[in-house]
């Protein structure tokens, strides 16, 4: 076996993916799957230690840096027998959202507002991670209850909207094959959320993720209001497409996510061109450019914080840096949020990213059940199995 086929062996064995059921995919893109595989089980590995360490008391924002470590210090260890080697690391930088707090928060040491936020018993913690291999990456996120177990299950409502989101996920990767629409998605997310008496978070997006994008042009909206339908349109999934798939969900049926007054750290290079009149934000921007390149960073990934917020506060204005602004739902409410990245093979749906590592049914306990057509398409297999038996012979 070479050592290609050695290496597609072992990413592939650690998911509910085979050779052969990928094979149209990988001959395609099999340098692109790989990366994206490699990715993922970097995304895992992620998901193992922060999950770990999400407990009672426990600083957001050493989950936060020292997750984006962790992550750095894996990619660092893959692919360095390529010339030239490709670039890695965090494809979306770690954030940990707390309850009512939809996403993006990822605080500063140098912000005393919230730096020493941490969590409590019971509270309803989204963690959402990426990694990135070459530009090909693996993005995923997932709902934990800090203090919860087997002996003492999440109940009520926030059991409720954690199976909302749960099948949701599950039912809408199942949708995503060639030929089906975007709007497929968005109406089985609808359905899956209804039953639980909960709602999709309004106008939230799903992308198609390509090499240095995770905002592609192909996009999936849930719970959009009538003007933003109107513009997205409507999107064909395709064989050799990959998207970034993101349900969120709220116990709040008629949401409508606010901007919070947390501080935005997490913000994303665009397109546009302009140059800089400070000094120090060119130099910062020159910084930005060179260690996170066209995904979202944040700030204290920068050299100097107090100075990176000055050169990314002009860089914003100027349209050079996009803001992921810490978004919110009202203080009573819970959300949850399951993330999966997902490609799309002739055969049907690849899930590149892992499955959640945490949830597990005995320890979310809503009295609510699923719809019948969510709960079916939840199980059903991926893929269907093809029928290897041979014809009988006279």
């Amino acid at each position: 076996m070479s050592e290609q086929d050695k290496k597609v062996e072992d990413v592939t064995g650690l998911n509910d993916i085979t050779w052969a059921e990928a094979s149209v995919y990988l001959i395609r893109k099999s340098s692109q799957y790989i990366r994206h595989k490699v990715a993922a089980d970097i995304v895992k590995r992620a998901f193992d230690q922060i999950v770990i360490k999400s407990v009672k008391d426990a600083k957001v924002i050493d989950l936060c840096t020292s997750t984006d470590a962790f992550i750095n210090q894996e990619a660092g260890k893959v692919f360095n027998n390529k010339k030239p080697i490709p670039t890695k690391g965090v494809s979306f930088p770690t954030c940990v959202n707390v309850n009512n707090v939809i996403s993006h928060f990822s605080p500063l040491a140098s912000d005393p507002d919230t730096n020493s936020v941490s969590l409590k018993d019971g509270d309803v913690v989204k963690i959402q991670l990426g990694a990135h291999i070459d530009g090909f990456a693996s993005i995923a996120a997932e709902t934990i209850v800090v203090g919860a177990t087997a002996q003492n299950p999440v109940s009520g409502r926030k059991a409720d909207v954690i199976q909302a989101a749960w099948y949701a996920a599950e039912a809408s990767i199942r949708q995503m094959k060639v030929g089906e629409k975007n709007w497929t998605v968005s109406d089985t997310v609808s359905k899956a959320t209804k039953a639980f008496e909960t709602a999709p978070v309004e106008g939230m997006l799903s992308c198609q993720m390509t090499q240095n994008v995770i905002d592609g042009k192909k996009r999936i909206i849930l719970n959009g209001n009538p003007q933003q339908k109107s513009d997205l349109g409507t999107h064909t999934f395709e064989e050799g497409e990959v998207y970034g798939v993101d349900v969120l969900v709220s116990t709040n049926q008629e949401n409508k996510p606010k901007e919070s007054s947390y501080q935005t750290t997490v913000f994303k290079r665009t397109d546009q061109t302009y140059i800089l009149k400070l000094a120090t934000a060119r130099r910062v921007y020159s910084e930005i450019q060179k260690k996170s390149g066209s995904f979202p960073f944040n700030i204290r990934m920068l050299e100097d914080e107090k100075r990176a917020r000055l050169g990314v506060q002009e860089a914003a204005q100027h349209n050079l840096l996009t803001p992921f602004d810490v978004c919110v739902d009202k203080t009573d409410e819970t959300v949850a949020q399951f993330f999966f990245t997902v490609g799309i093979t002739k055969n049907g749906p690849i899930r590149l990213t892992h499955p959640p590592s945490w949830y597990k049914p005995d320890v979310i306990k809503s009295e609510k059940q699923p719809d019948e057509e969510t709960k079916q398409l939840s199980q059903a297999a991926l893929r269907p199995k093809k029928n290897n038996k041979k014809k009988a012979t006279n």
